[in-house]
């Protein structure tokens, strides 16, 4: 969403509109929207995004507005009341602290690197308005563990940082039943998914309603995508055949995670064969095999929770 407002902000500004940022700094007790949450107001009235879910977006716009016509920054702090939180679907109230500025050259740095599917981060120091941008290479290390974790927050006192991350992606290798189940929870928790089966019967509209589907060859339609590290992989076929391409171009790939569906003694002998093809250990072992947490997980439905749970684990860094 923040690219959104983003955008509104630069398309205002083209027009020749003055235009000011908020951004939700911290938050204490309930919140409506978390840290990092935006919103853009221009000269005119207009607004796109949302800090507060309602509650007090009319005393941000207008110091926003404020903002535009002085040039100055503004740290504001509301307190929600448990009253005003059951207006916003909120089960107790809680403070809000809004950072709102003149919107900052930088953001047309962020688009484009959002349209060259790059991560970044802005930093911003909130008494003085000074802003710094880091991909991921260049970011110092509480940088770096944001962009990791997705989470804009405070790196100090004064110090914020807004994480703008590329979309996590999955790339699901099998439509079988484990994929239907996957596919919609994966999406509700952020993800951009991908199924990929050659087989077009498996891999149809019908199965799988508004979803990027691939029906190229495993290897190939991995290519395609153009893996990056924001890449899970998990490959459900159970058939060497399609399983087996798809981890070749997976384990020479930047993927975060990748996972393979089979029992114990399936992955023993995925092991082998891949070892035969040239692959070391160190890249065998980054395969989550068999796939998924133990949780015990018997239903296709099951099975996927432990699938989803494990993958955000290993992109949180709480496991490896």
């Amino acid at each position: 969403m923040s690219i959104e407002v983003l955008k509104a902000a630069r398309d205002w500004r083209k027009q020749g509109r003055g235009v000011a940022i908020a951004t939700v700094s911290s938050t204490w007790g309930s919140a409506p929207f978390p840290v990092g949450s935006q919103l853009a107001a221009d000269d005119q009235g207009n607004f796109v995004g949302s800090v507060s879910g309602g509650c007090i977006e009319g005393a941000v716009i207008g110091e926003a507005r404020k903002s535009i016509k002085d040039g100055r920054i503004r740290n504001l702090e509301f307190s929600v009341s448990d009253d005003q939180a059951w207006e916003v679907g909120l089960a107790c109230g809680g403070t809000i602290r809004v950072f709102v500025e003149p919107a900052p050259a930088e953001i047309d740095t962020v688009l484009d690197a959002a349209e060259r599917k790059a991560s970044v981060a802005l930093t911003t120091d909130l008494e003085s308005g000074a802003h710094q941008l880091f991909d991921t290479a260049s970011a110092p290390e509480p940088v770096r563990n944001a962009m990791r974790d997705d989470r804009s927050q405070k790196l100090d006192e004064h110090g914020f940082v807004r994480v703008f991350n590329t979309p996590r992606r999955i790339a699901i290798v099998g439509a079988v039943h484990i994929a239907q189940e996957l596919v919609p929870m994966a999406t509700r928790a952020g993800f951009d998914v991908t199924v990929i089966d050659p087989r077009q019967a498996f891999a149809s509209p019908e199965r799988f309603p508004g979803v990027k589907l691939s029906t190229e060859w495993p290897d190939k339609a991995m290519r395609d995508l153009e893996i990056d590290p924001r890449t899970a992989i998990v490959t459900l076929t159970h058939d060497p055949k399609l399983d087996d391409p798809a981890l070749d171009v997976a384990l020479a790939s930047d993927a975060f995670y990748v996972g393979a569906l089979g029992s114990t003694r399936t992955q023993a002998k995925r092991v082998a064969r891949l070892k035969e093809a040239g692959f070391s250990d160190e890249q065998i072992g980054r395969i989550h095999g068999p796939v998924g947490l133990d949780i015990r997980a018997q239903s296709p439905a099951e099975i996927a929770v432990s699938i989803l749970a494990q993958i955000i684990a290993v992109q949180r860094g709480a496991m490896k």
